[in-house]
């Protein structure tokens, strides 16, 4: 029966082919081929599966296990899929040899025994602590090794970790990432989050996940998720508003003697805010700032730490929008004003016949107009250093990573230089402040030169007949006085950056009297108007002082009145300047027919005669 039942192999096919041609009759020759091609390719995954090497070196369950019932406990550990043979050598022999080695988990896991070799755990084994945690104690016997990634192994790390730390993983369970892991939440972080799983280090180690100035980046695989943060309701902002804080750009900068994030959240216990025990609990926010700021807190309510803009004060957000709009306004105005006046001067200068002689400057001798006294020059060497060095050192704690500011911030783990050459810095700024107002008092002379810079009711007029000259809505360039709108513009705007940059910036170094005394809100208003106002005076002196002193047409290279006391542009005398009614041809010709003021050889009387209010005009 079973005989007549049997076909040949080649009939069967053939009859196969047959029937299946039959069937396809109708169908197009791309169905085909595409039909064969999936059968083809489903024969060569077959085939590639059942001689994968994995399968074949599943441990053979008739020879292992018939006398090592470690093999039952095999197949459902994490080493499943390894064959007994990779692990045990010489195993084919039997009686089994003598004197063989035991595996060695560094044998296929080398990366981990590297990383436990350079952590604490690792050390201890190698200097001859035999209660250390080594592979087995946290991972178990090899045959029965559970999987890393598994729920039923992470919820167990605390446990685990707690047999050394009883007392650490005691408050790691009662905090708000202990009680998450209670709950079941896969996503809460473990011991293993922080302090990593094979090299774990201590806080003094530079390279430790967990030493100062790393605290932040280990918080924020967390914090700063943005997934885990919408998934579990979590404030989004708390990693962006710590880098915007002193406390961040400090850190940043390399300064781990800042507070971090446990510095304020605690390390294992870290509890809601909601919860009395809590360190940033509003009756405790004094205790756990005054850590640092002695006194913080006791007079006023230390308020929002965590600031972003639909949180912070309200002084400190209309002062950020108004400097922001003014910023641009004035830096853009001052930019149209110096670039018109440049285009005009140029343009006189390369194209107007007699430009070129007009321009020259008789720099080798010091015949240009006394505009700086010999104390009034130190004043501004001075205030042009501290100026300076108070721009890098201050901005480099804003944006650390330029490569302005790496020289500076080099020492910044070990040693504040950042901070220290700041602050004596601003110290020789306001003796600058002091000695000018000291000057103006006693000095009759300096008061007097001084008072050509007080403004005057003209000077608007100056300015617009002047800018509107510069963007070409003027034919004729306006008389200006001799220290004009520019030069007053100037005085005073440094007269007002100086006042509300000291107010400021004590208030900022003295941070523990003005915590102690004032709200924080005005700390945080003074950091902003410090920063805002910095800013504008970096980007003034820029277009403004910058153009006026080294690019202008009639000064380039440079102003000299700074480093001699005269300038070398020459005092134009009022036939130089004409009316909207008169031609540009006679206006020309004015310009050319006038000379300077000039006293030749005799520069102490044009001193003189600056000082007693006489000019002399001698023609060249």
């Amino acid at each position: 029966m079973a005989e007549s039942l049997r076909v040949p192999s080649s009939t069967g096919n053939q009859q196969l082919q047959f029937k299946e041609h039959s069937q396809a009759q109708g169908t197009s020759e791309n169905r085909e081929n595409m039909s064969a091609r999936r059968i083809g390719t489903t024969l060569w995954i077959a085939l590639l599966v059942a001689a994968w090497p994995g399968r074949a070196q599943d441990p053979p369950e008739p020879v292992c296990t018939s006398c090592h019932d470690q093999g039952k406990k095999l197949k459902d550990s994490a080493h499943a899929s390894v064959a007994c043979a990779t692990c045990h050598p010489r195993h084919e022999e039997y009686p089994h040899p003598a004197g063989i080695p035991k595996p060695v988990c560094a044998s296929c896991h080398s990366k981990e025994a590297q990383d436990y070799a350079s952590g604490a755990h690792g050390q201890a084994v190698q200097s001859g602590n035999t209660s250390a945690p080594d592979c087995t104690l946290c991972h178990g016997s090899m045959h029965e090794i559970g999987r890393t990634d598994s729920w039923t192994f992470r919820k167990s790390i605390p446990d685990l970790c707690g047999g050394c730390h009883p007392a650490v993983a005691d408050q790691f369970s009662q905090s708000v990432h202990g009680k998450a892991i209670q709950r079941g939440v896969a996503d809460a972080p473990v011991c293993t989050n922080c302090h990593t799983a094979h090299m774990v280090l201590p806080p003094s180690s530079p390279t430790s996940s967990v030493n100062p100035e790393h605290i932040r980046d280990t918080c924020g695989q967390c914090h700063g998720n943005v997934r885990l943060s919408t998934r579990y309701g979590l404030p989004p902002d708390r990693v962006l508003s710590f880098d915007a804080s002193f406390h961040g750009m400090a850190l940043k900068a390399g300064n781990e003697t800042v507070a971090n994030c446990s510095s304020c959240h605690g390390i294992h216990l870290i509890l809601t805010s909601s919860d009395p025990r809590s360190t940033i609990n509003p009756k405790n926010l004094a205790k756990t700032c005054g850590q640092c700021h002695p006194g913080a807190g006791t007079r006023f309510a230390i308020g929002p730490v965590h600031e972003v803009a639909s949180t912070e004060p309200k002084a400190v957000r209309w002062a950020r929008s108004f400097y922001l709009l003014l910023i641009p306004l004035v830096i853009g105005l001052m930019f149209v004003h110096q670039l018109g006046d440049w285009v005009r001067k140029v343009t006189q200068i390369r194209f107007v016949p007699g430009g070129q002689f007009r321009a020259m400057r008789q720099t080798d001798r010091e015949t240009g107009e006394l505009r700086m006294f010999g104390f009034e020059r130190v004043q501004h060497l001075l205030l042009l250093a501290s100026f300076t060095i108070l721009v890098w050192t201050g901005f480099a704690l804003k944006y650390p990573d330029g490569w302005w500011a790496r020289p500076l911030l080099a020492w910044e783990t070990r040693w504040p230089i950042r901070g220290i050459v700041h602050r004596v810095a601003a110290v020789v700024f306001m003796v600058v402040a002091g000695m000018h107002l000291v000057s103006l008092i006693v000095s009759g002379r300096l008061r007097r030169h001084w008072q050509e810079l007080w403004p005057r009711a003209s000077d608007a007029t100056e300015a617009l007949l002047n800018f509107a000259y510069n963007v070409g809505l003027r034919r004729s360039r306006p008389r200006l006085s001799d220290h004009s709108y520019i030069e007053k513009a100037e005085y005073w705007a440094v007269v007002w950056g100086a006042v509300v940059m000291i107010v400021t910036g004590l208030m900022l170094w003295a941070n523990r009297f003005t915590l102690k005394w004032l709200p924080k809100s005005f700390l945080d208003l003074a950091t902003t108007v410090h920063f805002y106002e910095a800013v504008l005076a970096g980007l003034a002196i820029v277009v403004w002082h910058f153009y006026s002193v080294i690019f202008d047409p009639d000064v380039y290279p440079m102003e000299t009145a700074w480093l001699t006391g005269r300038s070398v542009k020459r005092k134009v005398q009022s036939a130089d300047f004409t009316d909207d009614t008169d031609s540009r041809g006679e206006a020309e010709e004015k310009s050319q027919s006038t000379h300077f003021t000039d006293y030749g050889d005799s520069p102490q009387k044009a001193a003189d005669d600056i000082e007693e209010g006489r000019a002399s005009k001698v023609e060249g």
